[in-house]
């Protein structure tokens, strides 16, 4: 009897033994993988995530940044102070007439300069066809503003978009495996089901960088259109009021 306890208890101790070692293994890979830096654990579920659809999200993401910036610079270049435009141009009429003030346009960079510039050009054909002017090449000027921004939108709804199929793919492998083996185990389907998610977190981190920068260009565009707009209106009384 004495025997049989102290094997009960040898192997009590052993399994509390062998549990406390696996917990404090389970500590350490936990405290191991928790001081990688970001970058690390960022690479390696990019690369669990599989090649084929990870890198097509990562290749819009790559585009996307690059259309992004892009409209940026392109969008800061085109802001100019327009108030400041408008008092050289209209002490330019009043000095020098409308060839010095088309001479302001063309040392001002920016889209309100150019429409300046193309009512300028056509007011001696009379006010209207230079309103027809202004209006006509705003329009070409809006156009510019918002050049390649479809492509944005088009990566921003690409990216979950490959990401869902990605978590799809993978969810049916898993269940392919599980109709072949038979047996629900859950060691058999985590692989496939990690990497599904992991393809959907990716689509939509990508998704989510992108329509930040997408919400900016349109504010950006929106600002200079107002601009635009407002320095139209501001050009036709100017020249109305020097053809008096």
């Amino acid at each position: 009897m004495k025997k049989i306890s102290f094997s009960l208890a040898t192997a009590g101790m052993f399994i509390l033994s062998t549990t406390t070692a696996s917990a404090a293994l389970l500590q350490d890979e936990a405290a191991a993988e928790a001081s990688k830096p970001f970058t690390q654990v960022l690479k390696e579920q990019f690369i669990q995530g599989g090649p084929v659809f990870m890198g097509i999200v990562l290749l819009c993401l790559i585009l996307g940044l690059a259309v992004a910036i892009e409209r940026i610079i392109y969008l800061n270049l085109a802001t100019t102070n327009s108030a400041k435009l408008k008092q050289q141009v209209e002490d330019a009429l009043a000095s020098g007439g409308v060839e010095a003030a088309k001479e302001v346009c063309r040392n001002t960079k920016g889209p309100v300069a150019s429409i300046y510039y193309q009512g300028l050009d056509r007011v001696g054909e009379g006010l209207e066809s230079a309103e027809k002017a202004v209006v006509a090449y705003g329009g070409v000027q809006m156009g510019q503003l918002e050049k390649n921004v479809s492509w944005l939108s088009l990566f921003i709804a690409i990216a979950p978009m490959l990401g869902f199929m990605g978590t799809v793919i993978g969810m049916i492998q898993a269940f392919q495996k599980i109709a072949a083996v038979g047996n629900l185990s859950a060691s058999l389907i985590a692989g496939d089901i990690q990497v599904a998610l992991l393809t959907t977190v990716f689509g939509l981190i990508t998704a989510i960088i992108l329509q930040i920068f997408y919400n900016y260009i349109i504010a950006k565009i929106d600002s200079i259109v107002n601009d635009m707009e407002d320095s139209s209106i501001s050009l036709i009384d100017m020249l109305a009021a020097h053809k008096k």
